[in-house]
């Protein structure tokens, strides 16, 4: 099991003239995990968030990382703080440089890089955030989601161990809010541990590993999703709402279906419980195939034509392997929730293809074995070369 690389202990923490807002918080954080902080406003979510990294120190209790207690001297917090990512709200608020390139090189060269360094660390960041040439634009005329972004290169050009994200997706539509969430689970791939805080129960429920329920500065419930929302007391005590999957197989359970011990947590564990359900009688024909494709990987001028000459859709999994598909005009239909869409697509006899990085693909794999096994229905996974040759295991 991973180490514990954050932990809080009986942590409090009051406001000048004001009532707690934390109020005995203990819990950890583990090497790799995904959290999400769920709770409504007021319930002191941003508060501890600041406290990950020592923004703001606690009353009483103790924080504590990699086992060691967090120091608050003007050295121990830079070293915190160049451990521990922390992306505001408001990107506004946290991009300060005239360009993109000297906002992202403001981290790396407070820490005494040098010049050679910096520019290395900013190509590296920018590149994870799919922000190349982007070095030279000012901030003020890029997106809502691409101010997100220059603000988390900011941070990545840092190397941190741990990304802190307070309320993510806010002021984003849903397709800037997806293209986000996919970034997040990218550099999670990456070996980043991410956290979040968020009142959106809809994205926390499928996203992370672990969920606490936070409301009036205390933890409600703590634990994986399907748990964690799965007692509609804990969801109301947080003032919070059931997620939809969920809510629907409780329902189906009370109507006779076998609902599997891991709650369903996307529409493919859906449709597998409902085709449980009716023992096959639908019929299927034989499942078709998932094509993988590492866009890091050799040229990719012929994927066009290979996609042409199939019946085949295309998916993209990371922010490289989109700008990929904008580059060499290969229409996208899907961009979010990538492996599960093309699984359905796959039951239904039909073959797609998946564009991704390297640090993605060995998901693909591992998620279409874990369905397998939960199934018993094998899908085939082939790889391809950018130059639309198949690979050696293809």
């Amino acid at each position: 099991m991973s180490r514990i690389v954050l932990e809080a202990r009986d942590v409090r923490y009051q406001y000048p003239r004001s009532r707690e807002a934390i109020t005995g918080i203990s819990f950890h954080v583990r090497r790799g995990e995904k959290i999400a902080l769920v709770g409504p406003n007021g319930a002191g979510k941003s508060t501890l968030l600041q406290m990950f990294n020592g923004m703001i120190r606690p009353t009483s209790g103790i924080l504590l990382f990699d086992n060691e207690p967090v120091r608050y001297d003007t050295r121990s917090l830079r070293q915190i703080r160049r451990r521990v990512g922390f992306l505001l709200q408001n990107p506004d608020r946290q991009i300060i440089a005239p360009t993109v390139y000297q906002d992202v090189a403001f981290g790396p060269t407070n820490l005494g890089y040098d010049e050679a360094a910096v520019k290395a660390a900013v190509e590296v960041a920018l590149r994870q955030v799919g922000l190349e040439g982007f070095e030279r634009r000012p901030p003020h005329h890029l997106s809502g989601g691409e101010k997100k972004r220059v603000a988390i290169a900011g941070v990545l050009a840092m190397d941190p161990d741990v990304l802190v994200f307070d309320e993510p997706t806010t002021g984003l539509d849903p397709s800037g809010s997806e293209d986000l969430m996919e970034l997040l689970d990218e550099l999670n791939h990456a070996g980043k541990t991410i956290i979040i805080s968020t009142h959106d129960v809809e994205l926390a429920y499928p996203w992370a590993d672990r969920v606490i329920l936070l409301a009036d500065g205390r933890i409600i419930r703590e634990d994986v999703p399907d748990v964690a929302f799965g007692n509609p007391t804990y969801v109301r005590m947080a003032h919070l709402s059931v997620p939809t999957l969920l809510e629907l197989s409780v329902e189906l359970e009370k109507r006779g279906f076998t609902i599997p011990k891991r709650k369903p947590r996307s529409v493919l564990d859906m449709v597998h419980i409902i085709e449980n359900h009716l023992h096959g009688s639908c019929g299927h024909p034989s499942p078709g195939t998932i094509t993988v494709c590492n866009v890091d990987e050799g040229d990719t001028g012929t994927l066009a034509s290979w996609v042409k000459a199939r019946t085949i859709v295309v998916g993209a999994m990371g922010t490289r392997a989109k700008q990929c598909a904008e580059r060499e005009a290969l229409p996208l239909e899907f961009t979010y929730g990538v492996i599960d869409k093309c699984i359905l697509r796959a039951l239904r006899g039909k073959d797609s293809l998946i564009l991704t990085t390297g640090s993605m693909v060995g998901r693909v794999a591992v998620r279409v074995e874990a369905y397998a096994k939960e199934s018993g229905t094998t899908i085939r996974v082939v790889s391809l070369d950018p130059d639309g040759q198949p690979s050696q295991n293809g």
